[in-house]
């Protein structure tokens, strides 16, 4: 299905802005061949180096695929906006407007605008990212942990393209922080343990007080993952499974569960379960979840969750298509969101994936989130 929108999508890009260039015969055919292998390049890369999920390309290669195929998005955005503009002139007969619109350099020119965006959308998502800040309310939270820091990193998606020295600047940032504790919520690295054995080993000097807890988000799932499991709890990672963990502060506690992930399904391993992860819980200690999807949320605040802490939308990546998002993922994209009486807050993430490598207008973030007691 994929395969067949790129096509759709590729062929209108010819149609409307390569063959009606004033240029050679041969040249408009090597764009032609460009823009179809730019719109398929997902799949000839999977067949080729590596897979959808994990290319094993150079970073340079990586980026500039990425940012090709970017552009031919943002090119078909803007020229079916202006075909759809020309076809309104049109019917009201403004023949003026008709020509500026019909100019044989104005297409073209919406595609350079695009290739500049989609290089600087590049460029953002290859940044360390920056610290953000966040205070949380949370009704009945113990005196002991009012203040208390907890920094969240998801969606790190080690790679080729975000590699070894890009996680070690995440990790370096994140310890600066000196949090309480840390807590990565899914989508770590993208290929294999043996692909990218150096580029996950930075995280292994992630340090806090009360430790490193993480989830699986659906990559992770996408290498082997018991073999995943192992080496992230082989770096000094807690990882939960549909459990959870207990956190001691001053005589008084917080539960950190944290759920599997959907796409658990299609390998054979433990679906998400939120009974499972809280049961047998201390029904006096609130109850922070780490789910890597927020799609669930309102579900999870019945079950008495105070706070849900997801990724996986990295915010949208571009502004505008953040709604897109936010539609597939229960109406959360980014952000601080009450929910029945539990707090949700979804990370824009640290890193993405390499086949959508774009930030325009959603930066990147290492969150730190301070829990400030509020009262009843």
């Amino acid at each position: 299905m994929l395969s067949v929108v790129a096509i759709v999508l590729a062929s209108y890009l010819v149609l409307r802005v390569v063959f009606p260039l004033r240029l050679p015969w041969p040249v408009r055919a090597g764009l032609a061949v460009l823009v179809y292998g730019l719109a398929l390049h997902h799949r000839i890369v999977a067949r080729f180096a590596g897979s959808m999920a994990s290319p094993e390309l150079p970073k340079l290669v990586i980026a500039a695929l990425g940012t090709g195929f970017i552009a031919l998005l943002l090119t078909a955005l803007f020229v079916l906006l202006l075909d759809v503009v020309t076809l309104m002139l049109w019917a009201l007969r403004r023949r003026g407007a008709l020509a500026t619109l019909r100019g044989p350099w104005l297409r073209p020119g919406v595609a350079v605008l695009a290739l500049l965006l989609s290089a600087y959308g590049t460029w953002r998502a290859m940044v360390v990212p920056q610290v953000r800040q966040i205070e949380v309310p949370i009704a009945g939270l113990p005196q002991a942990f009012d203040g208390y820091r907890v920094l969240q990193l998801t969606d790190i998606h080690a790679s080729r393209l975000l590699t070894g020295d890009w996680v070690a600047g995440v990790v370096a940032a994140s310890n600066a922080q000196q949090a309480d504790l840390i807590v990565i919520t899914g989508d770590l690295v993208d290929g294999s343990v043996t692909a990218r054995a150096n580029d996950v080993r930075p995280l292994a000097d992630l340090r806090a007080p009360d430790g490193v807890i993480a989830i699986t988000g659906n990559h992770e799932y996408y290498g082997v993952y018991r073999d995943w499991m192992d080496a992230f709890r082989a770096m000094g990672m807690a990882v939960l499974e549909n459990a959870h963990v207990r956190v001691e502060r001053d005589g008084a506690a917080l539960t950190i569960a944290g759920v599997t992930d959907p796409v658990a399904a299609r390998y054979g391993q433990a679906l998400p379960d939120i009974d499972a992860a809280i049961a047998g819980a201390d029904p006096q200690a609130p109850i922070v979840l780490l789910d890597h999807r927020p799609v669930e949320a309102r579900e999870n605040a019945k079950r008495g969750v105070v706070l849900q802490l997801s990724g996986h939308t990295h915010g949208g990546h571009i502004v505008g298509m953040d709604r897109l998002v936010a539609r597939a993922n229960g109406g959360f994209v980014s952000g601080l969101y009450p929910v029945d009486g539990m707090q949700l807050y979804v990370s824009n993430g640290a890193g993405l994936w390499p086949g959508f490598a774009t930030r325009i207008g959603v930066p990147s973030e290492i969150t730190v989130l301070t829990l400030r007691r509020a009262e009843v």
